[in-house]
């Protein structure tokens, strides 16, 4: 893969062979020249703003020194570097105005610019001194003495009388021209790092960004259930009904069969696997997608689901009205995990379950009077329950002491549906039906 920035070309044996150390040292004498600049820009406006009169443009500079910071950043760095400024609501310099003031993008611009103005630069030029300064010095001593003729003061610190000395001075500005290029790489690399940061847009700064990852996630959502229907149908038109029908022809040849000899007996034997198969095939049926809650909705499924619980259950979700298809889906499988939790662990002798949709949002209470301690940390399923409900921006809370009693609650955002609306698609006539 080909680097994207000086540190990534640093980790690459052929560095010194292409092109990030003039990349590097470009960038680096770049900064120094829009530093001082800025600087020198800063100043005058911080004189006028005594005044008030430069104050306004005072506070908008750093959008030019911004934008032009992020030009030059292409040069060590090659990812997209995005503008992080909105497009004002309306026309015209108010407008325009105000939309920058209440950015964060604006004063963090601001910001760098008074750090360029300030520190930046001069460190700038300090690393194009000792990197590529300081070796290219020792690298002219030669040309140094032939042009005085008798001696050649390098860098004010060495004096070279001779051509061997001065020659002996130019073999080491090379090796240092080499050495020096790696660190003055880095030097540019964090640079452009500092820069990247302060000046490109964050992701609370992106709301489009923000509002696709939502709507992304409902879709996913969405399609998450309508495959889990779709299993669910498959297995209702297709397995089962190939089980009732191999159960029916079972018991078919059971009366064929010479009762009382072996293959009675295997026959009634098979006959009863069959009918044990297709039993449990009809739960996991249910499991996937219970044809009461497609039906009737969340408040007659949470009913059946207690009323099949290995602990009695008082249900209170009678006024529910029907609402999305994901939400009663999420809500319904939430109680059933809560009252299996209830069955396995709570040593409960009763529980509760309470429906609500109030302001806008579904409100599912499950309680019991078991010893409490639920720990999602358990692996008792809460965790993922949880994941689920957060799916739907959703809130899963327990309240379970020690001793007990445990409350399990789900809060989940959601419009309730037009009176007379299904929640979910309609469903094909083989599979109108349950046997």
């Amino acid at each position: 893969m080909e680097p994207r920035t000086p540190w990534q070309a640093l980790a690459g044996p052929r560095y010194l062979r292409s092109s990030w150390p003039w990349r590097s040292v470009g960038y680096l004498a770049g900064g120094g020249v829009v530093g001082a600049l800025a600087c020198a820009v800063l100043l005058v406006l911080g004189t006028f703003s005594l005044f008030l009169v430069g104050l306004p443009l005072l506070l908008l500079s750093g959008l030019a020194s911004g934008r032009a910071e992020r030009l030059r950043l292409r040069l060590v760095d090659l990812d997209p570097v995005p503008d992080p400024h909105r497009v004002p609501a309306a026309p015209g310099l108010a407008a325009w105005l105000r939309t920058r003031v209440a950015e964060q993008a604006t004063w963090r611009e601001l910001a760098y610019a008074l750090l360029l103005a300030t520190v930046l630069w001069p460190l700038d030029l300090l690393a194009l001194a000792v990197g590529v300064g300081l070796p290219l010095a020792l690298l002219g001593a030669p040309l140094q003495l032939a042009v005085d003729g008798h001696e050649a003061k390098v860098v004010k610190a060495y004096l070279a009388t001779s051509y061997p000395e001065a020659l002996g001075a130019a073999l080491v500005g090379a090796v240092l021209l080499v050495v020096l290029a790696h660190p003055l790489a880095a030097v540019a690399g964090a640079r452009a790092a500092l820069a990247r940061a302060l000046l490109t847009p964050r992701e609370t700064e992106r709301p489009g960004a923000i509002g696709e990852v939502i709507a992304s996630r409902a879709r996913l959502v969405d399609a998450f259930e309508a495959e889990r229907r779709r299993i669910e149908r498959d297995l209702h038109d297709g397995a089962q009904q190939r089980l009732v029908a191999l159960t029916m022809t079972l018991g078919l040849a059971r009366l064929d069969a010479p009762p009382g000899g072996p293959l009675a007996e295997q026959l009634a034997k098979a006959h009863a696997e069959a009918g044990q198969v297709l039993t449990e095939l009809r739960e996991l049926i249910h499991g996937i997608h219970p044809q009461v809650l497609a039906d009737y909705g969340l408040g007659p499924a949470l009913t059946d689901a207690a009323d099949r619980s290995a602990v009695p259950v008082d249900t209170d979700a009678d006024a529910l009205p029907r609402l999305p298809a994901s939400v009663e889906s999420a809500a319904y499988f939430a109680g059933c995990e809560a009252l299996a939790n209830i069955g396995k662990h709570s040593g409960a002798r009763r529980a509760r379950i309470t429906a609500r949709h109030t302001g806008g949002a579904l409100r599912l209470d499950v309680e019991d009077d078991g010893h409490g301690g639920a720990d999602p940390a358990r692996g008792s399923g809460l965790t993922g329950l949880a994941d689920r409900i957060a799916v739907l921006d959703g809130t899963l809370t327990i309240m379970s002491p020690p001793g007990g009693p445990t409350l399990l609650r789900v809060e989940i955002p959601c419009p309730a549906l037009p009176t007379g609306s299904a929640s979910s698609s309609p469903r094909t006539a083989s599979s109108s039906g349950r046997d």
